[in-house]
């Protein structure tokens, strides 16, 4: 982080240039998935990972943002990378690089290339960091399979302002005769993916025409060509993951490994997406509230968690909320509105882009949520078991929020 940029800067030129000097790892990796989207990309991969490995398969897998650790980012045959291979392979891509200019993203994912490329596995999930066609993930010639989850509109000033042009920086990542999964999609996104595979000859697998999910008494319902499967709801909490299972569904089955499928819904994990917190100093310090932690930070994120909490019961609802200042932050909040009972706005530590904690509350106040300021989530919290002790919380608005209270949790 010292050495090379956190920035955002998408071209693909420096990360070729760097493969290169490394040998081209990239063109040794196990059969690789890769997976596109603006929402449910890291549930739709740990619920894929998690059937995957209930088949006997050994799975690399490649995430961004961290949240507590970077080693998160990578895992080798089902671990996380540990600190000696870790420290190897970014000093190898290092020393390769040289001085020349290349951001954190790119280097970091070289890093993890060259270790999935030198450990043996039967398959690799590679998410896309940011959009998709120019993504420094986008360097594998003919993955296995692709899937490109719910788009929606995010980041903005990097992959355009309509959904139609960023579906079409998703949708870079197909590739001439590569099936690809589609999960539930507007009218507009779905034209520019479908434009984009007629061209390139990609064969999809559609939500809503070639396979079929929803909540049904209790239990999850897929059906496909291959037929139906009647399964335990997802252990990742929220109705929005039932399309994220679906996706998952498909890829196993496009990928040979359906029987999978049970695992995948009762065995995944993703931290802070609405994520429990039973254990800690903040659940010690408030033992009668119910604690919740979620990243999700832009509107569609805000209307999943919305459609969370509706099916929670009936319970006294704060929220804890920092944001970051390139988010559409009214968006996100808007939603929340019908079941928040107050918003107490506090700052992202450590994060120079982090709106303040008077801004956060402004924008609460704009999208009709009662709200207040605190310094720390520690003292919001604080503020609101003073007064009612059996209140549920949720910490929200940023994965780097959601990062620090990981760690500062234990």
């Amino acid at each position: 982080m010292t050495f090379h940029p956190k920035v955002i800067d998408l071209t693909l030129d420096r990360v070729w240039r760097l493969l290169a000097a490394l040998g081209h790892p990239e063109r040794t990796l196990p059969p690789v998935i890769h997976i596109a989207g603006t929402n449910g990309k890291g549930s739709t991969q740990a619920m894929l990972r998690a059937g995957l490995e209930a088949t006997g398969a050994r799975v690399h897998a490649y995430t961004s943002p961290h949240l507590a650790r970077f080693h998160e980012r990578i895992r080798l045959g089902g671990r996380l990378i540990d600190e000696g291979a870790l420290s190897a392979v970014l000093d190898e891509c290092l020393r390769a690089n040289g001085d020349t200019p290349i951001t954190y993203f790119e280097i970091t994912t070289c890093a993890a290339l060259l270790a999935f490329a030198r450990t043996p596995a039967d398959y690799t999930l590679l998410e896309v960091g940011l959009g998709g066609r120019l993504d420094a993930t986008n360097v594998i010639d003919r993955p296995e399979l692709c899937i490109i989850t719910p788009v929606s509109i995010d980041h903005q000033q990097f992959l355009g302002d309509t959904l139609a042009a960023i579906a079409a920086e998703k949708a870079g990542i197909l590739k001439r005769g590569v099936t690809c999964v589609v999960g539930p999609q507007e009218d507009t996104a779905l034209d520019v993916i479908e434009e984009r595979a007629a061209r390139l000859g990609a064969p999809l697998l559609i939500h809503g025409q070639h396979w079929h999910v929803a909540e049904e008494r209790g239990r999850l319902v897929f059906q496909d060509e291959t037929g139906l499967l009647d399964l335990p709801l997802p252990n990742l909490p929220g109705p929005h993951q039932i399309q994220n299972a679906g996706a998952a569904f498909a890829a196993l089955r496009a990928l040979g490994r359906g029987e999978g499928a049970e695992a995948a819904v009762t065995r995944a994990e993703w931290p802070a997406r609405m994520q429990r917190l039973r254990t800690g100093p903040l659940p010690e310090a408030a033992p009668q509230a119910e604690l919740w932690l979620d990243g999700g930070h832009n509107p569609a994120a805000g209307h999943a968690i919305a459609a969370t909490l509706a099916k929670m019961p009936t319970r006294d609802t704060h929220l804890i909320c920092g944001m970051l200042n390139t988010k559409d932050v009214t968006g996100f909040m808007r939603p929340l509105a019908a079941h928040a009972t107050r918003l107490h706005a506090v700052s992202v530590p450590g994060e120079t882009a982090t709106l303040s904690a008077t801004e956060t509350a402004g924008s609460a106040r704009a999208a009709g949520i009662d709200a207040t300021e605190a310094p720390n989530v520690a003292t919001a919290l604080a503020a609101i078991t003073a007064t009612n002790p059996q209140a549920r919380v949720l910490i929200c608005g940023s994965l780097y929020l959601a990062g620090a209270i990981l760690r500062e949790n234990g």
